[in-house]
């Protein structure tokens, strides 16, 4: 099982120096006068008045050129609209260029051992979903990234002919991380351009087996590419106790394509391309993407925490096999049963026993536990649910109350007190790193620096692309070990500035740029 990675590049792009087109003549062949080259055209005319009577007369081409029937052709219409479809939705898909550093191939000297790391840079996908400059990607994509930008498409990029001038009429702009998701794989990014145009989501309840699907993205680079497939199956697990599930494309997806969009007929979001089951590394038909409905529901919590608010129900699903029937002495030979209740929790509350069978949440039925992540994960904490489970012979209807379950860096806002955490002119509320923090800083690179805690709307209006759990470590080369030193650094700042941090994010060092009004 492969990522459907972003693509690398690679020598192939030495290619692209190549001239479009082959000179017409050879350098090592004699010029033509004048009049040779009427008499070529002459021939030429003539040779070709020729052998259009003698084809005319033909009775096979007469057949060939038989006007075409008055009503129009089926596969005319459907190559019409997929055009159309493929115009509309390019607007909404955009390359995503990441600039990192890591591990790089480079033949060892002598005398020389050790790992060499170096400059790289990889390419993925990634699908608009908020015309004021909300991208949605795989959290693969940029994961690592020092510097994310994103080649959006304008109106005649996605709706003119190819350019054989080179002329390149593409926007490459800046991006930054809003949240990251690496249980589900998804990363939203932002953007500083309004009146895009988004994709709307597919109702993931209507979409089926055997239905039409387009997939897009930049595979091995290439930007702008659509490949047409089916959905092979709607809720797939690839781990059958794992809550995780794709939609099963045979659309070809290949490295690049990740976090590319997946789009129906309508051209809405079906789901985003995340990974491939492949032996060469190339697609072989079996591709798979992050449902709508999980997309749909992860987004707006990336957007406004920075990271996933789980609902908690209580229990531990599992998929019941042929060999747990008979050994458990179930009525179903199929579906979900409960294998563990956890003490105190909501389930519990509500009355759910070990081994009871989930028949339907909220009257929906529920045979698989993908299917059973997804109805559960359509409900926040405070939502009542209720279940029908089999028990036994019998069958019962419980009441259970969503829990949010919560996140760690949902504790540092707790330690952080809005009125002396505060650093106005950048956004966040931060904490000196400390014994109070070394819970969750205790594997940093740097021992020191300032934690960030929240994000709050900054006094200049401008958006600082930091994260809670973002340390800073140094502004502008000068070394942070408090809030009051950060505070002081930025306070001081001149109007309409910038400011280099150098900030800590998942064990990764970088470099992230503030501008100050």
């Amino acid at each position: 099982m492969h990522r459907a990675t972003p693509h690398a590049f690679t020598a192939r792009w030495r290619a692209s120096s190549l001239p479009l087109t082959r000179p017409t003549t050879r350098i090592d062949e004699p010029a033509l006068s004048g009049s040779a080259i009427v008499f070529c055209r002459r021939v030429t005319l003539i040779s070709g008045l020729c052998v259009g009577l003698w084809l005319s007369s033909s009775p096979v081409l007469a057949q060939r050129q038989a006007p075409a029937p008055a009503g129009v052709s089926p596969l005319r219409d459907l190559s019409a609209s997929v055009e159309t479809l493929t115009r509309r939705v390019s607007l909404s898909v955009v390359q995503i260029q990441v600039m990192g550093y890591g591990p790089v191939e480079q033949q060892p000297r002598d005398g020389e051992t050790g790992l060499v790391i170096g400059r790289q840079r990889s390419i993925g996908s990634g699908a608009i979903i908020d015309a004021d400059g909300y991208i949605v990607t795989n959290a693969h994509v940029v994961e690592g990234a020092r510097r994310i930008q994103v080649v959006l498409h304008r109106e005649g990029v996605a709706t003119g002919p190819l350019n054989l001038l080179g002329e390149d009429t593409s926007l490459t702009v800046d991006a930054r991380v809003i949240g990251v998701s690496t249980d589900l794989d998804l990363a939203l990014l932002k953007v500083d351009v309004t009146g895009l145009s988004a994709l709307r989501f597919a109702d993931y309840d209507a979409i089926r087996q055997g239905e039409l699907v387009f997939a897009f993205g930049s595979p091995e680079g290439l930007r702008n590419s659509v490949s047409m497939g089916v959905v092979s199956a709607v809720a797939r697990q690839l781990d059958p106790d794992s809550p995780n599930f794709y939609i099963q494309t045979d659309a070809p997806i290949n490295p690049g394509n990740s976090g590319g969009p997946l789009v129906n007929v309508n051209g809405d979001l079906v789901g985003l391309n995340t990974l491939i089951l492949t032996e060469s590394g190339g697609s072989q038909g079996l591709g798979f993407a992050i449902p709508s409905a999980v997309i749909a529901s992860a987004c707006p919590q990336l957007r406004k925490y920075g990271h996933l608010h789980r609902g908690q129900v209580g229990f531990t699903p599992q998929t019941i096999t042929p060999a747990l029937a008979a050994g458990l002495g179930l009525s179903r030979k199929s579906g979900v049963v409960v294998a563990d209740v956890m003490p105190g929790g909501a389930a519990e509350t509500a009355g759910l026993e070990i081994a009871d069978v989930i028949a339907t949440v909220n009257g929906k039925s529920v045979d698989t536990v993908p299917v059973l992540a997804l109805e559960l994960g359509r409900y926040a904490g405070g939502d009542v649910v209720t279940l029908e489970v089999v028990r036994g012979r019998s069958t019962a209807s419980l009441t259970l109350t969503v829990e949010e379950l919560p996140h760690p860096l949902d504790q540092l806002a707790g330690l952080a007190d809005p009125e002396s955490s505060a650093i106005r002119k950048l956004g966040i509320l931060g904490l000196d790193v400390g014994p109070d923090t070394a819970s969750l800083t205790r594997d940093l690179r740097v021992p020191s620096g300032v934690l960030v805690a929240a994000r709050t709307q900054p006094s200049s209006g401008n958006e600082v692309p930091l994260m809670p759990g973002d340390v800073v470590h140094a502004v502008n080369r000068l070394s942070v070990r408090s809030v009051d030193a950060l505070r002081i650094l930025v306070e001081d700042a001149k109007a309409d500035s910038e400011l280099i941090l150098q900030i800590e994010r998942s064990g990764q060092l970088m470099f992230v740029t503030c501008r100050i009004f």
